[in-house]
Order: structure tokens, then C-alpha cells, then sequence
């Protein structure tokens, strides 16, 4: 009785809680739905104000709308811009009450206020409702032509969209012949829309445009007058234009030169990048040298700001030194890693110092790399280090010094430094065979310390190679095979079955009992396939015919050669058209990841983006999934 008696309550409790959520959830809609039609002005527009700020972070609001339609009707222009806004927002789902609005729409762009008049019209061409453009298309007529300068550049742009919207609507109504003439306006900030506007509605499949040596003149006139983002604009659209002769070029190029001046970073990439294309066209010597050193202050100068925007300028001037080796060549100083720089700015910064290196600047390098290889962090020490081994085997002058600071670093007994150290040196072996020989004595008095599978079966094979050179051998292979067994990693456990054999085969009398203990238990007891036939043939070829073994074994090895870490042409020459964007810094082209451009290029939506097609594999995966929602803009962002 007492237990039916506690059901009951806890139903009952179950029930009111549930009305109780379900009034509160009520509630804050109806009570913004109260402050919406309240004969208060301020409550009205704080009230708008909760309901943007509710859509903002993802709640429904759209039962609001007829609510909010009301409150168009204001001279406030803050609370217009909001109530805008929700109107864009939910304009895709509430199509057939959006009409709702239009007569406002149409009066606010007919305002005596500039801002009403484009904001007006910005709005109506951002709801992208087909319902909307038979309305739309008198007011943005009208102000194509109004007398504000800022009216007119908002609507160009409205034109865009238009077109994006219905093609034969903007054709029919003469908005595409009046954003071309938009581009002999006096006001620049017009006319950098009005190329922008342009050269989106040449993205999405039209030829509406194409750049003239005439125009092409105004633009580099308008690019001094405008702000960063129309300069930006103009820049870009002269991506596209083939200059006619040597002369044209020059004088382009000559005409960019003060943008390299410009505060702005994606000005100054944009402009390095154009100047990168044009010098193809340039033949005099004196001109290329000249735009070269104009060029690398403003390069500098980027590596004063954020630490985000230093991370772009170092991907970007990766790019630029595999076009212009030794643009940066004497600079070297100014890469070197801070303190308190961010560990992805210091990677850049390595690798940068890495390709701008030369004979000439080795040595300094290598002693700031050696205090790198010092830091706290495993990661960037073994980046500091494989730099190290990489001069080493770039530039035969540095190796000596480079085996001196890896020896120094070896030396400090710290093990994550150990591991990187060791398979560097063997490295250097490998690439100056016959040289250096000593180093492996270091090595074995710091075995203890070399415990990584990579860096173990490097030190092994320098047991093997320099057996004859290093009076313990023969102690060191014979506790490395009576831990054989508990070696986890199989390229330990082989590396240490040849380095037996080459024992055995330069010092027969003294290895004979190692190199038969070392493959019996590889061969009988290792639970590894690849290293019981590694044993096998070992043996067999041992047996019967030892000349053989010598030849196959000990065979001279082909040396080490310079790591390539430049891209494959054809991928960095449209990295190098691509100069300030994200695909600059993916190093990837912007075709693999932008919708319009891969579609334009045959690259489906859902496979994904790699650079197979050069011969190198994608640092970044950024293709979006087969399930993107159709409709898309194309989005390639500048820095």
C-alpha cells in the first residue's frame, strides 16, 4: 500500500515538473513576444535586442517573426539593423510572410538617409527569396544611380546576388551593363566593388567581364585611393590579366612597388604575388633586382605582428624562397626563434632558416640550432636536430661542425635529444662514407641512453658498419642478441641480425660464436616472420657460398642524398598564383577545397583533397564531405 501510495506521488511530481519546463519554455517566447508589442519604444527594441541575441546563439525564435515584422516601422537605426538581420536569417523558412515586408523595404530605400537607403537594399538582396526580386528590382535601379556614393557601391554588390539568384532577371533589367559602367565612377570605393561584384559573377559560370589594357590602367590609379579591402579587391582582379609585351609589364610592376608599403599583410602578399607573375615578362636584369630588394623589407616587416599573422607570412614566404632561393639570403639573422614565440611560428621559422641556409651562413645557424636542441620541448628538439642533420647533408663545408654539435648534444645524456642525435649522425655516415668514423665511439659510451626504436636500430647498424673500428663490438652485439627476444620493434630486432652477420663476415674468428647465437634465436624463438626469413637466408647464404654473403652484405651502400623539401613545379606555381590565401598556407591549391573552383576544375565534392597529381601527399585534408549543403558560396579567404 505504502509503495503504490510513493508511485503515485513520484507521477505526480513527474507531471508538474514537466508543465513547470514546458511554461518556462513557454515563457520566454511569449514574454518576448509580449515586450515585442509593447507600447514602449525601449522595451520594444531591448526585446528585439533578446530575441537577436537568442538567435545568436542557436535558439528558435522564427515563432517571432510576425512580431518582429511589426517593429520594421522605426526611425531607429540600430533596431532596423537588428530586426534586418533576423529577417535574413529566417527569410528561407518564412518565404510567404517575408512579403510581408517589402513595402517597407521598398519606402527604406526611397529614405532620405544614405544608411537606410543600402542597408535597405543589402537586406532585400540578402534574403535570396525569388519572391523578393520582382520587388527589389526599381529600388535597385534607383540607387545604382543615387547620388551617395556609398548607396551605389552597396548596390553593385546587390547585383551580384541578384545574379546569383536569377541570371535573366539581372540580364533583362540592365543591372550587368550597369555595374560594368560602374567602373568609370569617380569614387574608388565604387569602383572596387563594382570589379569585385564583376569577377563574382564571372566565378559562378558567366563572362560577363574581361579585364582591358584600359581598364587595367584605372585600376592601378584607383588602387592608391582606396581602403585596404578595395585595394585587396583590385589586386586580386589583376591576378587574371596577361600583360601584352615586356614594356606593359614593366610598367605594372613599377606601379605596384608603393602597395609593398602598404600596413596591411594581404596587401603585401597580393602584391608580391603579382609582382611574381609579371617579372616573368621582365627580361632587364637591373628591374628584377631591383623589384627583389623592394621586395623583402615588407616580408620582414610581417614577422613584427601576431603570432598568426607571422604564421601566415613564414607558410607564404616558404613559397616564395622555393621561386626566389635567395631572396632572403642575407636576412638570415631575423628568423631566428624567440623566446616567447608560439611553437608552430617556431617550426616555420626552422624550416625557413633551413632553405635560405648556405655555405657562407652555415656555421652561425648551427650554433643558434644547437641552442634549440637545448629547449624543453621532445618535439621542436628533434625538429632543431633533423635541421641540423639536414645542413649537414646539404652542405659538405658544415658536416664537421654539424658532427661536433650533434657530439656536444650526445654528450648531455638527455634521451629524447639521444634518440634524434643518433639517427642524425648515422645519417652523416652514411652521406660522407669513410669520414668521420670516430663519432661511433661516442656513441657507444652513451648506449645506455639510446633506448627509441629508430635511433637503436641506427646505432646497430653503426656497430655493424665500423665493427673493425671499435674494440667492444663484440660485448655490445652480445648483449644487444641476449636481449634479442625482448626487442618489441622488428626493425631493432633485423638491424641487429645484420649488424651480427657484417661482424662476422669482417672477423670471422672472432664473431663465429656471436653470428650463430644471434641467428639461431632469430630464427628459432623470434615470433616475428620477417626476421625469422631475414635469419634463414642469412644462414643459408652463409653456409653455402660465404664469398656471396660478403658480396650482398657488405656491398657498398648508395650514399644519403639531400633531402628535397621544395614542392613539385606545377603545384608551386599555382601556390604561388594563390599568394595570402588559406591554400598558401595548406600549400594546397584552393581548386581541392573551394567548391566552385573544384567543380570548374573536375574534382568532386567528396573526394578527397590530396595532391597526388604532383607526386606529394596533402599536409591538410580540407574537403568537405560529400554531404555539404548544396548551394554554397565560393569562399577563399585573404589574410
Amino acid at each position: 500500500m505504502m509503495n503504490a501510495a510513493i508511485q503515485t506521488r513520484i507521477a505526480q511530481l513527474q507531471i508538474v515538473k514537466a508543465k513547470v519546463l514546458a511554461a518556462l519554455r513557454k515563457g520566454e517566447n511569449y514574454e518576448l513576444k509580449t515586450e515585442l508589442n509593447s507600447e514602449y519604444k525601449e522595451r520594444r527594441k531591448e526585446a528585439v535586442r533578446r530575441v537577436i541575441a537568442n538567435m545568436t546563439v542557436g535558439k528558435d525564435v522564427s515563432g517571432l517573426f510576425t512580431d518582429v515584422l511589426k517593429n520594421m516601422h522605426t526611425d531607429d537605426l540600430e533596431s532596423k539593423k537588428l530586426i534586418y538581420l533576423y529577417l535574413i536569417n529566417y527569410a528561407k523558412t518564412q518565404p510567404d510572410l517575408v512579403i510581408l515586408a517589402i513595402n517597407t523595404f521598398v519606402k527604406d530605400a526611397e529614405d532620405s538617409n544614405p544608411l537606410i537607403r543600402a542597408l535597405a537594399i543589402r537586406t532585400m538582396g540578402c534574403l535570396q527569396v525569388q519572391e523578393v526580386l520582382d520587388y527589389l528590382c526599381d529600388p535597385l535601379r534607383k540607387c545604382l544611380s543615387d547620388s551617395n556614393p556609398y548607396v551605389r557601391k552597396t548596390a553593385v554588390l546587390c547585383v551580384a546576388k541578384v545574379y546569383d539568384l536569377n541570371r535573366g532577371i539581372a540580364d533583362e533589367n540592365g543591372f550587368v551593363e550597369a555595374v560594368r559602367n560602374a567602373l568609370g565612377d569617380v569614387n574608388m570605393m565604387v569602383v572596387s566593388n563594382a570589379m569585385s561584384a564583376l569577377a563574382e559573377m564571372n566565378s559562378m559560370g558567366g563572362d560577363v567581364w574581361r579585364l582591358e589594357p584600359q581598364i587595367v590602367s584605372r585600376f592601378l590609379t584607383a588602387v592608391n585611393e582606396c581602403v585596404e579591402w578595395g585595394q585587396i579587391a583590385i589586386l586580386e582582379a589583376l591576378i587574371e590579366y596577361e600583360p601584352r609585351d615586356e614594356k606593359e609589364a614593366e610598367n605594372i610592376c613599377e606601379r605596384l612597388l608603393p602597395r609593398l608599403q602598404h600596413a596591411n599583410g594581404s596587401v603585401v602578399l597580393t602584391t608580391v604575388r603579382l609582382l611574381l607573375k609579371y617579372e616573368r615578362y621582365v627580361k632587364r636584369a637591373d628591374l628584377l633586382a631591383q623589384f627583389a630588394k623592394k621586395m623583402v623589407p615588407p616580408l620582414i616587416t610581417l614577422l613584427s605582428s601576431e603570432p598568426e599573422i607571422q604564421f601566415v607570412a613564414l607558410r607564404n614566404i616558404n613559397i616564395i624562397l622555393q621561386r626566389r632561393p635567395r631572396l632572403l639570403s642575407k636576412e638570415i639573422r631575423v628568423f631566428f626563434c624567440k623566446y616567447n614565440d608560439p611553437i608552430y611560428v617556431k617550426y616555420e621559422k626552422v624550416e625557413v632558416l633551413v632553405r635560405i641556409c648556405s655555405e657562407r651562413n652555415s656555421e652561425p645557424l648551427l650554433n643558434e640550432l644547437k641552442e634549440y636542441a637545448k629547449e624543453v620541448d621532445v618535439d621542436f628538439v628533434s625538429c632543431a636536430v633533423n635541421a641540423i642533420g639536414r645542413l649537414a647533408i646539404r652542405f659538405e663545408a658544415a658536416a664537421e661542425r654539424a658532427i661536433a654539435v650533434l657530439e656536444e648534444l650526445v654528450q648531455m645524456k638527455v634521451d629524447y635529444c639521444v634518440q634524434t642525435c643518433v639517427v642524425v649522425l648515422c645519417d652523416i655516415l652514411r652521406r660522407y662514407p669513410g669520414r668521420f668514423e670516430a663519432v661511433v665511439t661516442t656513441l657507444c659510451e652513451h648506449a645506455d641512453y639510446i633506448n627509441a626504436p629508430e635511433a637503436r636500430a641506427a646505432y646497430l647498424w653503426a656497430l655493424g658498419e665500423y665493427s673493425e673500428n671499435i674494440p667492444s663490438v663484440a660485448s655490445l652485439l652480445g648483449a644487444a642478441v641476449d636481449s634479442l627476444l625482448e626487442e618489441e620493434d622488428a626493425c631493432v630486432q633485423l638491424a641487429l641480425v645484420n649488424a651480427c652477420v657484417k661482424y662476422f663476415l669482417k672477423q670471422p674468428q672472432r664473431a663465429q660464436a656471436l653470428v650463430l647465437r644471434a641467428l639461431q634465436t632469430a630464427s628459432e624463438k623470434c615470433a616475428n616472420p620477417d626476421v625469422r626469413d631475414r635469419a634463414y637466408i642469412y644462414w643459408r647464404l652463409l653456409s653455402a657460398d660465404p664469398s656471396a654473403a660478403r658480396t650482398v652484405v657488405l656491398a657498398e651502400k648508395p650514399p644519403v642524398r639531400p633531402e628535397n623539401s621544395s614542392l613539385p613545379e606545377p603545384l608551386l606555381e599555382e601556390l604561388v598564383n594563390e599568394l595570402g590565401c588559406v591554400s598558401s598556407v595548406l600549400q594546397q591549391p584552393a581548386r581541392q577545397f573551394v567548391y566552385a573552383r573544384a567543380e570548374r576544375a573536375g574534382v568532386p565534392r567528396g573526394d578527397a583533397a590530396t595532391t597526388a597529381d604532383y607526386g606529394t601527399q596533402a599536409a591538410v585534408d580540407t574537403t568537405p564531405g560529400a554531404d555539404a549543403a548544396e548551394g554554397e558560396p565560393e569562399l577563399l579567404i585573404s589574410f
